[in-house]
C-alpha cells in the first residue's frame, strides 16, 4: 500500500473523486430546506442527480471519498487493501472547503461523501461526523448531504451521522450471503443490515417525534445530551454562538434492532465530541431532522451467478421491510485480476443493469410484484424487452385492454402507458371517449401500446395476438436502442468533475436569478 503525504489539495482531488466512481447515487435529493441568513445553500427535493441540463450543465453531487485508505479486502472493490494503488486522505477541512468552493462556484449542488474503512469502522464513522459536523456549524451550509454509512460502526456514530445528514446509505454489495462471504469475507449480513434497519427505525421515531411547529425532537435532543452555557467563542467568519450546549454530560441508553433473526439490544454511552474545536447546535437550525429524505442501498450485478429473480426479490425485500427510497445496481466492472470474479476487460453487464432498472421502477410505482416478473423456471429479463414488455407478452389472455373502460392499475400495466399518461385518460375519458389520437398528445407510446389496447372497440392494426408475433415486432422496435446499450459506452459512462461540457446555448435571466439563490 503507498500512501502519498504532499499532495496538493487538486491531486488529492483527481485521486479520491476517482475513486468515489463505482459508488451509485443518481437520486433525487428528496428534501427541501431554504437558505437561511447566516448560512450558504439550499435543498430542492427534486434538486439533486447526475444529468446534463438543456445548456450542458452538470447538475450533480460533488461525489468524492474522504481516504481510499481501507483495512477491507472485498475481492471486487479497487481500494481493497491488497491492491498496489496510490492512497490518500481529506482532512475535514479541506472536505468542507472543497465543498464550499465549488457550491459557491455553482459547480455542485450537494455532497456525496464516501470512505474506504481507515482504522476502524468506528474510527472512519468519527471523522465522517466531524466532517458534517463541521460543514453544518462552522460553514453553515444547508445543502443536501448523502453519506455513506460504514458496516460494523456502533449504532451511536449512526445515530449522531444521521443528524447531520440529508440522505444515508449502506452498500448490501451483494444480493445473498454466500457471495458475501466468498467475496467480502470481513463483512457479514448481519453488520450491514443493522444499520439500515437503525435507519429505518431512527425515522420512523423522528416523524412521530418532531413538533409540528419546528424545533429541535426529543430523540435529538437525547442523542446530543447537551447541558447549556451562555456562550462560545466566536467562529470564523465572526459568526458567535449563544445560548448553544457543550457536550459535558451523558445518558447510557439502549437501541433495539430487529435484524429479523431476534432481537439485538445494545446499549452504549455516547461519547465526547473531544476532537471538534468549533462546537454548537447540529445544523444551527430548527429544521434538522434524522436522515429526512431517507435511506437508499447498492447491489453489485455480474460479479456473482445470482439470477435476474434473486436480485429483485432482494430488492422488494427491502423496500418492504426496510422502508428504502432506492436500490441501486451497479455493473460490475473488472478491475481486479481474481479467479472469482469476471476477467478484467470483460464487459460490464450494462444491459442487465439497465433492465433491472426498469424491473425496479415496476416494484416501485406501478404494482407489479418480483413473483409476477420472473420465477424459478424463467429467472432472467430478456434483455431484448423491456421487463413490462416481457411480461405483457406473457399475459396475453389479459388483452387487449379497452383504455375507455379500464381502470387505473389495468392501464398500468400496458406497456407504453406511464403513470402520468394513466391518470390523463382518466382525466380525460370523463367528458369524451378517446381515439388513437388523443392517446398520443397525452405521452402514450402508441409504437409499444397499440399491441395491448382498443379504443371504442377496435385495435389501431390488425394483428394476431400470439406471443412469437408481438415478440417479434417489438423486438424490431428496440434493436437499435438495445444495440446503444450494449455497445455504446461512450453514451453512458460515468460523469466527472473535471468533463469539459459544451454549452449549446447561453443561460437565460431565469437561469442567473437561480443561480444566485443556490437553486440553480
Amino acid at each position: 500500500m503507498l500512501i502519498l503525504e504532499g499532495l496538493s489539495l487538486e491531486e488529492k482531488l483527481q485521486i479520491l473523486s476517482d475513486a468515489a466512481k463505482y459508488d451509485a447515487a443518481c437520486t433525487s435529493s428528496g428534501v427541501d430546506r431554504q437558505g437561511a441568513r447566516g448560512t450558504i445553500g439550499s435543498a430542492s427535493a427534486c434538486g439533486i442527480c447526475h444529468s446534463f441540463a438543456a445548456d450542458g450543465r452538470c447538475i450533480s453531487l460533488l461525489k468524492i471519498l474522504m481516504t481510499n485508505e481501507c483495512v477491507f479486502d472485498c475481492k471486487y472493490c479497487i481500494n481493497r487493501k491488497s491492491n498496489d494503488v496510490v492512497r490518500t486522505s481529506f482532512t475535514p477541512e479541506e472536505i468542507c472547503r472543497l465543498t464550499m468552493e465549488f457550491y459557491r462556484r455553482n459547480y455542485i449542488e450537494g455532497l456525496f461523501l464516501s470512505s474506504g474503512v481507515a482504522g476502524s469502522p468506528n474510527a472512519t464513522m468519527e471523522r465522517l461526523i466531524e466532517t458534517l459536523y463541521l460543514l453544518r456549524n462552522k460553514y453553515r451550509f444547508r445543502g443536501y448531504i448523502h453519506v455513506k454509512g460504514i458496516p460494523g460502526a456502533s449504532p451511536d456514530r449512526v445515530e449522531r451521522l444521521g443528524f447531520l445528514a440529508d440522505r444515508m446509505s449502506v452498500n448490501l454489495e451483494l444480493p445473498t450471503g454466500d457471495s458475501l462471504r466468498a467475496l467480502a469475507p470481513h463483512k457479514t449480513r448481519q453488520t450491514i443490515l443493522r444499520p439500515i434497519r437503525q435507519i429505518q427505525q431512527g425515522m420512523a421515531q423522528d416523524r412521530l417525534l418532531l413538533p409540528e411547529s419546528g424545533g429541535w425532537s426529543r430523540r435529538q435532543e437525547e442523542a446530543f445530551a447537551l447541558p447549556q452555557v451562555t456562550s462560545m467563542p466566536p467562529l470564523e467568519g465572526g459568526l458567535a454562538l449563544e445560548g448553544h450546549r457543550d457536550r459535558e454530560d451523558h445518558k447510557n441508553r439502549r437501541i433495539v434492532s430487529d435484524l429479523g433473526s431476534g432481537i439485538l439490544t445494545t446499549g452504549y454511552q455516547l461519547p465526547q465530541y473531544s476532537d471538534l474545536r468549533h462546537r454548537g447546535d447540529l445544523l444551527a437550525s430548527e429544521q434538522a431532522r434524522f436522515v429526512p429524505a431517507g435511506q437508499s442501498t447498492q447491489i453489485i450485478i455480474g460479479a456473482t451467478p445470482e439470477t435476474d429473480y434473486q436480485i429483485v426479490s432482494v430488492a422488494e425485500a427491502l423496500y418492504q421491510k426496510f422502508d428504502l427510497k432506492r436500490v441501486f445496481y451497479s455493473a460490475y466492472v473488472g478491475i481486479n485480476d481474481d479467479s472469482a470474479l469476471p476477467a478484467v476487460g470483460e464487459k460490464p453487464p450494462l444491459m442487465r443493469e439497465h433492465r433491472l432498472y426498469q424491473a425496479d421502477w415496476l416494484l416501485r410505482f406501478y404494482g407489479f410484484r418480483a413473483s409476477e416478473l420472473l420465477d424459478e423456471a424463467r429467472p432472467n429479463f430478456n434483455v431484448l424487452l423491456d421487463p413490462k414488455c416481457d411480461w405483457a407478452v406473457r399475459h396475453l389472455d389479459h388483452f387487449p385492454v379497452e383504455v375507455n373502460r379500464a381502470d387505473y392499475y389495468t392501464l398500468l400495466r400496458v406497456p407504453g402507458i406511464g403513470v402520468k399518461s394513466a391518470r390523463r385518460i382518466l382525466q380525460a375519458r370523463r367528458s369524451s371517449s378517446l381515439d388513437f389520437a388523443d392517446l398520443k398528445k397525452m405521452g402514450v407510446v402508441l409504437k409499444r401500446a397499440h399491441y395491448f389496447i382498443t379504443c371504442k372497440g377496435k385495435m389501431m392494426h390488425r394483428i394476431r395476438l400470439e406471443e412469437n408475433v408481438v415478440t417479434t415486432c417489438l423486438v424490431d422496435q428496440n434493436r437499435r436502442q438495445n444495440w446503444q446499450w450494449e455497445h455504446g459506452q461512450e453514451s453512458y459512462r460515468q460523469m466527472s468533475l473535471f468533463d469539459d461540457c459544451k454549452v449549446e446555448r447561453m443561460p437565460t435571466v431565469e437561469d442567473q436569478l437561480a443561480s444566485v439563490s443556490g437553486q440553480f
